[in-house]
């Protein structure tokens, strides 16, 4: 008789080839969960007009709905997710998720502005635990030699939120009430809860004793080059994108922010499969092309401003540098941080929130101080200053190899 497909032999290399395999279904389960916590944070963003009428508030004070979200994640990220480090990371995400669908609910059939303010900061405690569980866990999920691909996919959702999600549901505002948006994106996040209570393996948090402190984490080798080079990145990105419009008025593009940050997202959305593609065996390369390529693209911004073929040209190449850098970021600091991942992820979450603040009000001043020119100047000299700390961190943070 011949051998079957059910000898040893021929059973080992099936188990090795399903171990092999990227857990697709949690991965996309981590990828909605990036979708949702995004979406919550940015969707009044588009709304602002709306929500201000409902509330009888200014639009200026009504976008302090988003501010106040950040702010509450930047503050909480690090003393929650200690708090939290030795419970079930499924547990965890999933009492998040919830929390986010009951403040998007809340925030639909709320009519008053100082409740509304208070939801969101229990909506911005909230994705405090989300984000910096999303690339932790896709990193333990995947099998050796894929935690890069893996990573990029459970990151993904946060530029696809951005570039599709949040159109989408300013979209539909112009059909029905803002509320109507708030409602859809409780659903779905009630629809991800769901499909991760089903898909999602359950993942042992830390031991007590086992537990890593901020100073601890920040000693380690590479993990405050990661840290600067982020800021530095992020910054720039938030200047540049928070006042997108200004500077297009100011080099006489009026009226095409709308399709000049379409093709951002666009490309953001490409970087994704770029990345997903090539990162667990060209981690460096890729943080160092992104990081060069999105200096360039400000660059060209600044300098070529009577072309708007090359703006846009620009603008394709700044969503290709940006679109996957919270995964590379993110998977750097799992390397650097070994078994303080947790703590290393929170701390570059809060740094991210923190340069998310820092790029709109250091671009407000700029604007007020010397005019809209400055603002990419400014963003290229902090897009200069981390493309030398990522090219200069070979060995600990950014290494080759990785």
């Amino acid at each position: 008789m011949t051998a079957t497909a059910n000898t040893p032999t021929a059973t080992s290399a099936i188990e090795a080839t399903q171990q092999d395999r990227l857990p697709l279904k949690a991965l996309i389960g981590l990828f909605f969960a990036g979708f949702v916590g995004l979406l919550t944070e940015a969707l009044p963003a588009g709304l602002l007009p709306e929500i201000s009428g409902t509330l009888h508030r200014s639009v200026a004070a009504t976008g302090q709905t988003v501010t106040i979200y950040a702010a509450a994640t930047a503050l909480a990220v690090i003393p929650l997710n200690r708090l939290t480090s030795s419970w079930s990371r499924k547990t965890v995400l999933q009492v998040a998720l919830l929390t986010v669908a009951i403040t998007s609910v809340l925030t639909g059939l709320s009519g008053n502005y100082w409740l509304t303010l208070a939801i969101r900061v229990l909506a911005g405690l909230s994705t405090a635990l989300v984000w910096p569980l999303l690339a932790g866990y896709a990193a333990r999920l995947a099998p050796d030699g894929k935690q890069g691909r893996a990573i990029a996919i459970a990151m993904a959702g946060i530029p696809v939120s951005l570039a599709l999600g949040v159109p989408f549901g300013t979209a539909v505002t112009s059909f029905t009430g803002w509320q109507v948006a708030f409602y859809g994106s409780a659903a779905l996040t009630l629809l991800v809860m769901l499909w991760m209570f089903v898909t999602l393996p359950s993942l042992p948090g830390l031991p007590m004793g086992r537990r890593h402190t901020i100073a601890q984490v920040l000693v380690m080798p590479g993990v405050r080059v990661i840290l600067f080079a982020l800021a530095g990145f992020i910054i720039a990105h938030n200047i540049m994108y928070t006042y997108v419009t200004d500077y297009l008025n100011f080099v006489g593009m009026n009226g095409q922010a709308g399709w000049v940050l379409f093709v951002f997202g666009v490309t953001s959305v490409l970087s994704v499969v770029v990345v997903g593609k090539y990162s667990d065996r060209h981690h460096r390369q890729l943080v160092v092309a992104s990081t060069v390529l999105f200096a360039v693209s400000v660059l060209v911004m600044a300098v070529l401003t009577s072309l708007p073929v090359v703006i846009y040209i620009a603008a394709a190449a700044w969503g290709l540098a940006y679109g996957s850098s919270a995964g590379l970021f993110m998977g750097a600091m799992i390397n650097a941080s070994g078994p303080a991942a947790d703590v290393g992820q929170s701390m570059v979450t809060l740094v991210f929130s923190i340069a998310i603040a820092l790029g709109g009000l250091v671009g407000g001043l700029l604007i007020d101080a010397l005019g809209t020119g400055s603002i990419t100047w400014t963003a290229l000299a902090l897009l200069v200053a981390a493309a030398f700390l990522v090219i200069g961190g070979k060995k600990h943070a950014f290494p080759a190899g990785k």
